[in-house]
């Protein structure tokens, strides 16, 4: 009797298959069997590729004479430590029993990869290969995966892709780190008074690295320059004669003596105090000490529900509500997602696509039990609101490559009880996006109003959310019951200065103890020509602010629109979409950089900045390898990889270029000579950084012991830098 054998990347993957299944069988060394099915698992990887001796034993010594390093046929091998299950999966997939194989590995293009390596390397031949490819691990997903599995050839275009990101990040990661710890390693460690430093450089990371070095150095080189703005603040009269205070700005609008002046920082402060201070005496002298409505406006302001989460704006979320990097987000999304509760969360979509919104009611039902969640999706169901999603912008096929947006299943709710707080945490807030995008719009009302006394205007501006919508479920605090909420938030009221800040962007006024009724009141029944007392001048001071800081989780996002970066138009345009490293990589390589102590993770902000070694670096590669930290190579090498996977360009042609690229540098790299030359870019770095050379000179520097570097040494050869 023949049988089919089911992979699946992991061991609790492959038992939830067994559960849809319904296979009962007995469980051998590595796998389940029963009557006609036999069920096995890969441990992540288990095949990797070989390192540089495994080709020659002249290439285990680093030296210049063996580079570039470009060889013909890649080799690969079984990684030793889970030596033993791979010896099971392969005598697996070569039983004369079994007849099909369905892949079962995550569907995208690393899982492609970790399955054919292993068919690669246990000589699989002669067997049906079926790819079941799946958005989640419920039972119904499993069978339709399953029912639905597409020959493995299908796929041809992607595992072609998959083995040469494998092979760009290990030539560009050997030849690279080779050639500039060879060049410049010597120098660096005679500065940082180590033994010897190593230097790992990749397609990404490199990259990354560059970003966030070159906003510190803004940072540094940024020149506050200080403004000053003048506010007013006026009295109305509200219900039954109340005075209501209200502040407005100043601005040199068209007829104001200070309009066109060079006094001006923008048009709503001053350069100087002195002239801040000039016009409020201007504005004091003359009785009686009032002002006229020039002009009010009224006008209703609706936002929308924000697309549903990716895992770039996922873990930028958590990042900054919770404080978690990329990676821990990553972490509890997998396992959510492998205890059913959440669809795949390696995907760069925000939308749905037409299929699942058809049967969105599943997802929604099922939320029905559990408790935050329940009041939302009852309402949702009752009022049918899910029935015309279709044709929203949350549903979008020519959206979503691989997967769609990260949604909750409406299933597996009872193994909730056994994750940690942040998991549920960080599920409660894929449900409130996923549930939101059902329910209308928020909707405020704005009022504008323009005052005005000797020919100055003053402008104040005032946002009452007036209808929630989808407000009341994305937002925790509206959740909140109003005896829950803290002093302040019941009938959230805005009040706005326009204009305030250096990008003259809007900023809070907090009128003192305003009572918000008669405040609407009193806007609702102001009219043009009205006269209100003027109470008080003040001037504000303000500077103007430095870029911030990467955080985790933006910097995450930032790696997702890395296109933004780029000059080059048609290059920018080529690349939309597709950034720099992949949602199922970009974790993976910020917590590389940390590890290897070229960049400093803040755990309780989760600001990024870098160390003194990363900022070398940085300069090294800036005067060998400059293209390395730049977007434009990364993102377009990315974007060749999809060409890749949709067969518009041959694995031969994308390999023809990676090998020439690779060499050309490298011998570029090798020519040079100007390794003395980096002391003045390294002094000037390590003005910044004295604290942490004496503190901790060596490891700081991430130099250590010669064990260590030789680990360091092993983890750059690999190439596993950018995954």
């Amino acid at each position: 009797m023949t049988k089919s054998l089911y992979i699946a990347e992991k061991p609790s993957v492959a038992q939830q298959f067994a559960d849809a299944l319904k296979v009962r069988g007995r469980r051998g060394d590595g796998y389940i069997e029963s009557e006609d099915t036999v069920i096995t698992w890969c441990v992540g990887h288990l095949v990797t590729m070989s390192y540089p001796e495994a080709y020659d034993m002249k290439y285990k010594r680093w030296s210049i004479q063996t580079l570039p390093f470009l060889p013909k046929e890649f080799k690969y091998e079984v990684i030793g430590n889970v030596a033993r299950q791979f010896e099971t999966v392969k005598g697996l997939l070569n039983r004369p029993d079994v007849e099909t194989i369905y892949i079962c590995t995550d569907s995208g293009r690393e899982g492609e990869y970790i399955y054919r390596l292993v068919a690669q390397m246990a000589g699989v031949k002669g067997k049906r290969e079926k790819r079941v490819w799946i958005d989640s691990q419920t039972e119904d997903e499993i069978l339709r995966g399953i029912r639905e599995a597409r020959d493995a050839s299908a796929y041809d275009n992607l595992s072609a892709s998959a083995y040469l990101r494998a092979k760009e990040d290990y030539l560009m990661g050997i030849n690279f780190s080779r050639a500039l710890t060879l060049k410049y390693g010597p120098s660096m460690s005679n500065y940082l008074g180590t033994k010897f430093t190593v230097l790992s450089v990749g397609r990404v990371m490199t990259c990354v690295l560059g970003m966030v070095v070159r906003r510190e150095r803004e940072i540094r080189e940024f020149v506050k320059t200080p403004f000053y703005r003048v506010v007013g603040t006026f009295e109305g009269k509200g219900q039954d004669g109340k005075t209501v205070p209200i502040e407005g700005e100043w601005r040199a609008v068209e007829g104001s003596r200070y309009f066109g002046t060079p006094y001006l920082y923008k048009e709503n402060g001053f350069k100087e105090r002195a002239h801040a201070g000039e016009l409020t005496e201007y504005l004091r002298k003359e009785p009686p000490l009032t002002a006229i409505v020039v002009s009010k406006e009224k006008k209703k302001e609706t936002k929308n529900p924000p697309l549903l989460y990716n895992l770039a704006e996922l873990q930028n979320d958590c990042s900054r509500m919770f404080k978690v990097s990329p990676d821990e987000t990553l972490k509890v999304v997998q396992e959510l997602y492998e205890r059913k509760l959440v669809t795949y969360p390696r995907t760069d979509a925000r939308v749905l696509s037409t299929a699942v919104a058809r049967e969105i009611y599943k997802n929604i039902g099922g939320l029905k039990d559990y408790g935050p969640m329940s009041a939302f999706a009852e309402e949702i169901l009752k009022s049918g609101s899910y029935k015309g999603i279709g044709k929203t912008r949350y549903v979008n096929d020519k959206q979503i490559t691989d997967h769609y947006a990260i949604v909750p299943t409406g299933q597996g709710l009872g193994s909730l009880r056994g994750l940690p707080p942040l998991s549920e945490k960080i599920y409660q807030v894929i449900c409130r996006r996923f549930l939101s995008i059902f329910y209308p719009a928020a909707i405020y009302q704005k009022y504008s109003v323009e005052l005005e006394r000797l020919k100055e205007h003053f402008f104040a501006s005032f946002k009452v959310l007036s209808e929630p919508g989808y407000l009341k479920v994305a937002d925790i605090k509206l959740s909140k019951k109003p005896e829950e909420l803290p002093k302040g938030e019941k009938g959230a009221l805005e009040g706005r200065l326009s204009g305030d800040g250096e990008e003259g962007e809007e900023a809070d006024v907090q009128s003192p103890e305003v009572d918000r009724t008669v405040l609407l009141q009193m806007l609702a029944e102001l009219k043009k020509n009205d006269i209100l007392t003027l109470l008080e001048l003040n001037i504000k001071e303000g500077e103007t602010s430095p870029p911030k800081r990467y955080t985790s989780g933006s910097m995450i996002l930032a790696m997702e629109n890395a296109g933004q970066l780029i000059e080059d138009e048609e290059l920018r345009a080529q690349i939309k979409g597709s950034g720099i490293g992949t949602s199922a990589t970009r974790a993976e390589i910020l917590k590389k950089l940390f590890h290897i102590r070229y960049l400093s993770l803040n755990h309780k902000t989760q600001v990024i900045t870098p160390t003194l070694l990363g900022e070398m670096v940085y300069d090294v590669v800036e005067h060998s390898l400059k293209q390395l930290l730049n977007p434009d190579l990364t993102a377009s090498w990315e974007k060749g990889l999809t060409y890749v996977a949709e067969g518009s360009i041959t694995s031969e042609e994308y390999m023809e270029k990676l090998e020439r690229f690779v060499a050309g540098r490298t011998v570029n790299v090798i020519r040079m000579n100007n390794q003395y030359d980096m002391r003045g870019y390294f002094d000037k770095a390590a003005a910044y950084y004295k604290k942490e050379q004496s503190r901790d000179k060596g490891i700081a520097s991430g130099a250590g012991t010669k064990k260590s570097a030789a680990k360091r040494r092993t983890d750059y050869e690999t190439g596993t830098d950018d995954n």
